[in-house]
This record gives structure tokens, sequence and C-alpha cells, in this order.
């Protein structure tokens, strides 16, 4: 029977997995793949849609009944966080409200690509001294000509647009990765791929994904086609820049450095009362020694 996988189109995604899904991984079964933005999928892991799926690091709460938290396969780094916008010249939102020198987001309405986003979870964390009057959720790829165009104040972005908001006119308020790793010293979990309880095993799961990465990263140009296909007219420099910023390490096994990093995140969370608090220590180690590198 085919297994069913469920990953965004970008390029990190689709660079990873370009193995496992087109038969190259021995062992591994046949895959049937949906291509969804992460909140989507956020919400089909709910539902128990997936045999594997990619979601936020900040829906684990809600899913972990269901689903394994694999320790590879995901998206997870150093410099890679999520950006908030602002259009930055002084201009007047549509509706006539003032954005000029904005430092803050006190009375905004600020746009985000999903309420159990980990974009959004970081968001709620560092503004919750000072929170903004209203959020919207909107596709991602929408937020920045929104913003541009000042139907919102801010923007909370994530993926290729770290690397193209310039294009739209707008300036970074604030990096909420640089923000975080400076608040903790850990890197920053973004994205985690899960497999579902009494479905895949998850100690072969994580086998099938590792050797997919290993592939990945011993022969880039055998994903090129595939990756491009999938990139939403994104520049071949943008695609080289968000594969190697999201593709790392972490990728192939979290390990303690990473499990740390989702009990911070998810722990401070709970503090807050934002998340259910069912995510307990773990180490890589703990989990199953035959998920260790």
């Amino acid at each position: 029977m085919a297994l069913t996988l469920a990953i965004s189109p970008c390029p990190n995604d689709t660079f990873v997995f370009d193995a496992l899904v087109h038969g190259r991984v021995p062992g591994a079964p046949p895959v049937e793949v949906t291509y969804a933005d992460v909140d989507v999928t956020n919400t089909a892991a709910e539902r128990g849609a997936f045999d594997l799926v990619k979601v936020s690091y900040a829906a684990l709460p809600w899913l972990l009944d269901d689903y394994y938290l694999l320790p590879c396969g995901g998206a997870l780094g150093r410099g890679c966080g999520p950006l908030v916008l602002t259009r930055g010249d002084g201009a007047d939102r549509d509706d006539g409200a003032d954005s000029v020198g904005r430092t803050d987001l006190a009375g905004a309405t600020v746009a985000v690509p999903g309420d159990r986003t980990t974009a959004y979870l970081l968001f709620r964390l560092w503004s919750a001294e000072r929170p903004p009057a209203r959020v919207e959720v909107v596709p991602f790829h929408e937020i920045m000509p929104a913003v541009a165009a000042g139907r919102y104040d801010a923007g909370l972005v994530i993926h290729e647009a770290r690397f193209t908001y310039p294009r739209h006119g707008l300036t970074a308020l604030v990096d909420l990765g640089e923000w975080w790793e400076g608040d903790t010293g850990l890197p920053i979990p973004l994205g985690a791929i899960l497999a579902r309880r009494g479905a895949v095993d998850p100690v072969e799961a994580a086998g099938w994904i590792r050797e997919s990465v290993r592939q990945a990263w011993a022969d880039p140009t055998a994903s090129r086609e595939y990756v491009l296909a999938h990139a939403q007219e994104m520049e071949p420099d943008v695609v080289d820049r968000h594969i190697g910023l999201y593709v790392n390490e972490f990728t192939a096994d979290l390990g303690d450095a990473g499990f740390a990093a989702v009990e911070a995140l998810l722990g401070r969370a709970a503090d807050a009362g934002l998340v259910p608090r069912n995510f307990g220590p773990q180490t890589s180690s703990s989990l199953a020694t035959a998920w260790t590198s």
C-alpha cells in the first residue's frame, strides 16, 4: 500500500523528500504526495489525514496523541526565523490609519500565515507585553503585497520572504529568529515531520527520510527539476539560498539541541497559556536509540 505524505511545495521540503517520493529509497513503500501550505497540513493532521505530515512545531501539543514526532526531515536551525515586516515609509494605510515610524505593534492590524504556525506562536511570545489590536490569517504568499498596499500595518512572513521582502519596499521590524536565539541560545524550531500512530513505524520512517536526505546532499542535481517545478516561480538563486538555510544538520537529526529547542518553545508557550502542556523532556536517545545518527 502507498504511504500518504503531506509536505509544502517549498524547496526545502521537495529537496529533502525527492528520493523518497520518487522511489529511490531502498525498502520504502510507494508514496502518494499532497502539497499544501503548513496551515493546511496543521489542520489536516488533526483529522489524521496523512501517514507522514509536515506540521508546525507550534501544532504539536494538539497532535502527539495521534502522531510520533520524527527526529529528522523537518526545519530547525539558526538565522532562519520569521520576520515581522512593515512598510517603513511613513505612508498611511488604505483605511487612513497612521503607520508612520512604527517601532512596535500596539494598536496595529497584522497579517499572519496561520494561527497554529510556529511563526505566529513566536510572534505572540515576542509581542505579549504590547500585542497588536487585530490579527488576520492570510495565505503567506499574499502577505507582503498586502502590507505593501497598505491593507495591513505589518505582516508576519516565513520561507523565502526573508530573501525577497526588500523588493516590496518593506522593512523588517524584528527578526523573530534573532530574538529567539538571543534570548535562549537555542536554534529555532519551525517545521516538524510526524508519523501517524498505527499507520507507519516511526523508526522505519525516520530511516527512509534520513536516506532521502543523504541522497539529496550526495547529488543535489538529482532533485533540481522536481524542486524548481514546485518552487512557485521562485528564482533559482533564491531556491538555492532557501535550501541552504533550511536544510542543515538538524534536518538529518534533531539531536539533543533540537529537542531542547522544541521543549523550550512549547514550555514557554504553555507557561503563557498559549498551548496545552503535554510535551515532556525528550532527547534523541530517550526517544529511540535507532533514531540517533
